[in-house]
This record gives C-alpha cells, sequence and structure tokens, in this order.
C-alpha cells in the first residue's frame, strides 16, 4: 500500500479530479488517494463540470458525486508518498505547513516535466535499492523525480507548471484544465508503474 495527496485550492475542481482519476488508474496498484484544499470550502461537492469531465474520463459517477471537500491540515502530510500539488501557490503552502515533506512535494506539471527524461530502467533501480515495501518504492521512484531540480530547464513560462483553476468558468476552461492534468497524470503512472511493477 502507497499513499498520494492532491491539492488544489477549494478542494472541489483540479484536486478531486486528480485524485479521482489516479485511484481509478492505480487501483490493481494498492494505492490510497486522498484530496484537499489549502483554503477550501467546507464539505462542497464537486460542480457538474468537474463531474461530467470526471466521467468522461472514465471515473465511476457515483465516486465523483460523493466527494466532499476538505480543508488541508499539516496532519495531513506526515504519510502520504507523493503529494501532488495543482499550482505553485499550493506546492508553496505544502512546504510551509510541512517543510520535511518539501522532496516529496511537486506540482503534478512539474513531476511530469522533470521526470520526462528519466527512463523506467533508472526508476526501477531506484526502486528496487529501496526494498519491496510499496511505500519505498513510491519514495525512491519521488527522490529520483526530484533529485532532477535544476537539473532539468524549467519552462520559459513558470505558469506551464500549474493546471488552471477552472471553477466558476467556461466550460471551455474544465476542458483546459482537464487538457493540462491528464498529460501529467500519464507521467505520474509511468513513474508509479516502472517503481512497483
Amino acid at each position: 500500500m502507497f499513499e498520494i495527496l492532491t491539492v488544489c485550492t477549494g478542494n472541489i475542481c483540479r484536486s478531486p479530479l486528480a485524485q479521482l482519476l489516479l485511484a481509478t488508474r492505480l487501483a490493481d496498484l494498492g494505492v490510497h488517494v486522498r484530496s484537499a484544499g489549502t483554503h477550501g470550502m467546507h464539505q462542497a461537492a464537486m460542480p457538474v463540470e468537474a463531474q461530467a469531465i470526471a466521467k468522461a474520463l472514465g471515473v465511476d459517477p457515483d465516486a465523483a458525486a460523493a466527494h466532499r471537500s476538505r480543508m488541508l491540515a499539516e496532519a495531513d502530510m506526515t504519510t502520504p508518498d507523493l503529494i501532488f500539488a495543482m499550482a505553485r501557490d499550493h506546492r508553496r503552502e505544502i512546504v510551509e505547513l510541512a517543510p520535511s515533506r518539501m522532496r516529496a512535494a511537486f506540482t503534478v506539471r512539474e513531476f511530469a516535466r522533470l521526470a520526462a527524461d528519466i527512463s523506467d530502467d533508472d526508476l526501477h533501480r531506484a526502486a528496487d535499492a529501496a526494498g519491496a515495501d510499496a511505500s519505498a518504492r513510491v519514495r525512491a521512484a519521488a527522490a529520483l523525480v526530484a533529485s532532477h531540480r535544476g537539473l532539468t530547464p524549467p519552462p520559459a513560462d513558470p505558469s506551464e507548471d500549474d493546471v488552471v483553476d477552472p471553477y466558476g468558468r467556461s466550460w471551455e476552461t474544465y476542458e483546459q484544465s482537464a487538457l493540462e492534468l491528464v498529460p501529467a497524470l500519464d507521467v505520474v503512472e509511468r513513474v508509479l508503474r516502472a517503481a512497483l511493477v
């Protein structure tokens, strides 16, 4: 068993979508995925637009309908092996709350950018060095990805490491947000499968 935490502002659009997609895609690997918001609403549902996108991407509609937002707390960050923020501001708040988790916390698009040039063989070797425990293997893969900070060129526009917030905006913005999130989650899945399978 290993654990992932996804974080956005309100915990109603981006982070629950990431949570539900990761839980769906990685169910066979024994993952536990949670989400929270840095300035979250209390017990708010996902907007219908976010639920529609989740359903279109293969998430169980009942799971999307059941989501209720919650606030991020320092205690949330003690156990996750990976923490995926949806934007740089969220990652900054995560690190301020739990400085010891800096190497485990990424924006999801930053993680994808850093991992792009890391081979599956290198990920598997790093995980093998950590032993058989799934959590230790994921943390080793995350450390390898984190080690590429400063080596991998940053994006020309720093906002390219963020997933756009669609809340209260047009349907097209919800689609754009998903188009930014899903390719990053494809890389997350590749990294985790290389580390664990």
